[in-house]
């Protein structure tokens, strides 16, 4: 299956093994909560997957490397206990905390999470001393004398052994303990995460051309050449760190991430030309509803590749405005939230009371909040922003207070608060115009055609587009959509799209 699959599969598992009976204690016993175990080939995003899970179901997150351990960090340290038994007493070996299961109670203390996921990567490479308490583990999540933590679900992940020489298969007796899933290479899933994520267009657009250069591993007389669905990830984002600073992004870059030579040149040339159709499109305009007639009329005349180009020039401008609007939506009804609460606790004070040390008090709750969640992995992009704007209002908020020399009545930061929604009230009217100018611009350069196809089905699978859509409405969308019908169109034109090589004249 692919990672897309795999991840709606451990999400279900995770739902199922959470579940609690009347009493409270969970319905599935500690050893028939198999673990699960993700094999695949490395670089497909098995451990951002997990990073994922976690926050959506607001759990904990504890990830460890199976391959740094060795059975004393694993298992403990042994030392010697005194007890007595009828009378007599007996020197009895103990072992000390695991690493890994202290990490866990670390995070639990940490976060306040009682319930989440210890991730274990490359339990297949352990070495063979480690086995026989690997298996004891993966059936009753115990490392010497210390369990996992009732709540804490174990996923583990590996590569088959034609990918790493220090793997090994296992024998049946620990498959029986293991609840696995094989997981492959697929553009089709890993472009959803792509767009909702933000990975750079020219590498979306590259492989909507190129599609069998996603994932490749080849074996030479130069040694082993591969690209994988992580290089390509962290080639997007250094490209836009180097694109935030003018700085040439060159083939030697490109050659540190794509590690195949023929599509490190290839995706260079490419992306030479991707940077032509950003400068000479201006997407900002189209947006802006001020496009020349110029422009529309060279997007009509262009060749295909060069429209897959343009259309993700524009998706990933529009994604981008879309995404960060709903981010900002939703940080403000957070900090509706803590005013809330704030309104709540000075209630008992008076109208006119000083709620500085309320605040003040509130704003090193978040602040403390958002470093555990950052430090644990769990800070999703929305909960930071969340917590950065409403940190923001507070510190408005004291520094009025600092400047006026008398305290902070609630009537003060309610005004505040009242700023923030106009501002977004400003910026969701701007992103609608953006929106709709978008569809407009597509429709004169393209009416219904394929291109509409990929701004409808990009818009679909972004989570940020549709969230702004189905709060702020789109009418051009709902109207484009039932028109292209493009679920049953999207595999017609995916497939046209793979037949179409960046190998053009126009190159």
């Amino acid at each position: 299956m692919n990672i897309r699959q795999a991840k709606e599969q451990i999400k279900n598992a995770m739902r199922a093994y959470f579940l609690k009976d009347e009493f409270g204690n969970y319905r599935l016993s500690t050893p028939r909560q198999r673990p699960v175990f993700l094999l695949g080939a490395p670089g497909i995003g098995k451990t951002a997957i997990m990073e994922q899970i976690a926050q959506d179901l607001d759990v904990g997150f504890v990830s460890y490397s199976m391959t740094h351990h060795t059975r004393q960090s694993a298992l403990g340290l042994p030392f010697i206990e005194k007890k007595v038994y009828d009378g007599v007493e007996y020197d009895v070996s103990e072992y000390t905390m695991s690493e890994i299961i202290a990490a866990v109670y670390d995070s639990m203390e940490a976060t306040g999470r009682r319930e989440g996921i210890l991730f274990l990567d490359e339990i297949n490479c352990v070495s063979e001393t480690l086995t026989p308490a690997m298996l004891q583990f993966l059936q009753y999540k115990v490392f010497g004398r210390h369990r996992v933590p009732d709540g804490w679900i174990v996923v583990t992940a590996g590569n088959p052994p034609e990918y790493n020489r220090t793997a090994h298969d296992f024998d049946i007796a620990t498959w029986d303990r293991l609840k696995r899933i094989d997981v492959e290479p697929d553009y089709g899933a890993w472009r959803d995460f792509a767009i909702e994520t933000g990975v750079h267009p020219a590498v979306i657009t590259y492989l909507d051309i190129e599609r069998d250069h996603f994932y490749r591993v080849e074996t030479t007389v130069d040694g082993t050449s591969f690209v994988t669905a992580r290089g390509w990830d962290d080639l997007s984002a250094m490209m836009k760190l180097y694109e935030e600073q003018d700085i040439p992004v060159d083939e030697l870059l490109i050659d540190q991430y794509v590690q195949n030579g023929e599509i490190a040149k290839r995706f260079s040339v490419y992306y030479d030309l991707f940077t032509k159709y950003r400068a000479d499109y201006q997407i900002d305009r189209i947006l802006e509803g001020s496009a020349d007639e110029t422009v529309i009329e060279r997007a009509q005349n262009a060749g295909f590749d060069e429209r897959v180009s343009l259309m993700g020039l524009i998706t990933d401008a529009l994604g981008t405005l879309l995404k960060d609007t709903v981010l900002e939506d939703r940080a403000a009804a957070f900090a509706f939230e803590v005013l809330t609460e704030l309104r709540d606790s000075a209630q008992a004070h008076g109208e006119d009371a000083d709620v500085l040390p309320l605040i003040r008090a509130k704003a090193a709750e978040i602040q403390r909040k958002l470093e555990v969640e950052r430090t644990a992995g769990l800070l999703s992009d929305e909960r930071y922003v969340a917590f950065e704007r409403t940190l923001a209002l507070l510190d408005r908020a004291m520094r009025a207070e600092a400047s006026a020399g008398a305290g902070v009545s609630f009537a003060t930061i309610k005004e505040l608060f009242g700023e923030v929604l106009d501002a977004l009230d400003e910026r969701i009217a701007s992103a609608s115009a953006a929106l709709d100018n978008a569809f407009k611009f597509v429709e004169d350069a393209f009416g219904d055609g394929q291109e509409m196809l990929l701004m409808i089905t990009d818009l679909s699978v972004n989570r940020y587009g549709m969230a702004f859509i189905n709060d702020h409405g789109c009418e051009r969308y709902f109207t484009h959509n039932q028109n292209l019908l493009f679920y049953e169109r999207g595999a017609d034109l995916a497939d046209r799209i793979n037949q179409v090589s960046v190998e053009s004249e126009d190159i």
